[in-house]
């Protein structure tokens, strides 16, 4: 070392920095927020559902806005550079948004999934750019994604963007534009502005996160419900208090059962949560899509059976009010499994308890 000292700039990369930034910022301009739509219930019951459809955005889902954020933060904080291979644990939605945006900043992709991922989706990630590495065991797709990127060799290196773990934090709860933000904003000239309860599923447990940090914060008496798939532990650890439990297997409605608690999962911030069979979620997402007119996936189902429960418990209690929850993904994505008879079957689930209370709920309010 000479006697005036070292210097060593790396400055230049901030060039690619901005220019990034400045293309996810003017994707999210052009993109409208997404609706809220009204679900068909009997005027006598006193009680609005609403959806929050997230399938408008570009990728389909609402993995679009988690996307989006991850990508923000993995750039500001100095993780994804040019040149960097991204690699992200994923059932599907969240790879294809990933994918997008990826493609968009040059960047190449590696989505880890398991092996029974939808075909549909890897075509979609596939058609953005991005590779898919499958797995056999999903519970080894975070040992693999963080191999595979530590073995990325190009300019920027590798980098595992780790939804599970960064979802709660890459998101501003507080506003800008969040979720839960844009849900009371849209609900402000209905005749139930402030919704008693909003529905959501655990996934990440960024979603869910989010919503409850922002009811806290902004004072509002909303409480939020979180719906949890069979096969999923989320529920088991949040009744237990134990975050330690583990799955055996993986769940069937892809985007919102995990085998194990992410890091994201925010249980303190949670009023109430509902596990639910699998075939209840086929069964009310198949339901709405007849309702809606349109097929809806099957993490929706999940939900809007926990939002039915609610209803019928207002109605039940003479209570009027709103219930909002979110319209996942498209059900284009699941032809061959939640809309196949034959894949049901294949599964060993009975469709006919679940359509029963559907179909006795939606003529008295009752809910078993």
């Amino acid at each position: 070392m000479s006697a005036a000292g070292e210097v060593l700039d790396r400055s230049r990369s901030r060039v690619w920095v901005d220019e990034a930034v400045r293309l996810i910022e003017a994707d999210a301009q052009r993109s409208a927020d997404t609706h809220l739509l009204s679900y068909p219930l009997p005027a006598r019951w006193g009680v609005d559902l609403y959806l929050k459809d997230e399938s408008t955005h570009p990728t389909g889902s609402l993995k679009h806005r988690l996307a989006r954020s991850l990508f923000l933060y993995a750039i500001c904080n100095g993780w994804v550079q040019e040149g960097s291979t991204v690699v992200e644990a994923s059932s599907g939605s969240t790879a294809i948004s990933e994918a997008y945006f990826a493609q968009l900043l040059g960047l190449d992709f590696v989505a880890v999934m398991p092996a029974t991922v939808s075909p549909s989706k890897i075509a979609l990630i596939e058609a953005r750019g991005g590779r898919c590495h499958l797995v056999a065991d999903p519970g080894t797709i975070y040992a693999e994604s963080h191999r595979l990127a530590q073995e990325c060799s190009g300019p920027g290196g590798g980098h595992f963007m780790d939804q599970f773990t960064h979802a709660e934090r890459a998101t501003d709860w507080r506003g800008n534009n969040n979720i839960a933000e844009s849900i009371f904003t849209q609900m402000q000239l209905e005749r139930h502005p402030v919704p008693d309860w909003v529905v959501v599923g655990a996934g990440t447990g960024g979603t869910s996160a989010t919503i409850g940090r922002y009811v806290r914060y902004q004072r509002l008496s909303t409480r939020l419900c979180v719906v949890d798939p069979q096969h999923s532990v989320f529920f088991d650890a949040w009744r237990d208090s134990d975050p330690g439990v583990v799955g055996v297997r993986g769940s069937r409605i892809e985007g919102i059962g995990r085998p194990r608690v992410e890091p994201s999962f925010v249980g303190q911030v949670i009023d109430r949560m509902v596990a639910v069979p699998d075939a209840a979620s086929i069964v009310a997402a198949r339901h709405a899509s007849t309702a809606l007119g349109r097929r809806v996936g099957g993490s929706t189902g999940t939900n809007l059976w926990g939002a039915f429960g609610l209803v019928a418990q207002m109605v039940e209690q003479g209570r009027r009010g709103s219930v909002v929850t979110l319209l996942c993904d498209g059900g284009e994505r699941y032809g061959h499994t939640y809309y196949d008879d034959a894949w049901v079957a294949s599964q060993g689930l009975d469709l006919a308890p679940a359509t029963a209370v559907l179909e006795r709920f939606a003529t008295t309010g009752e809910w078993d």
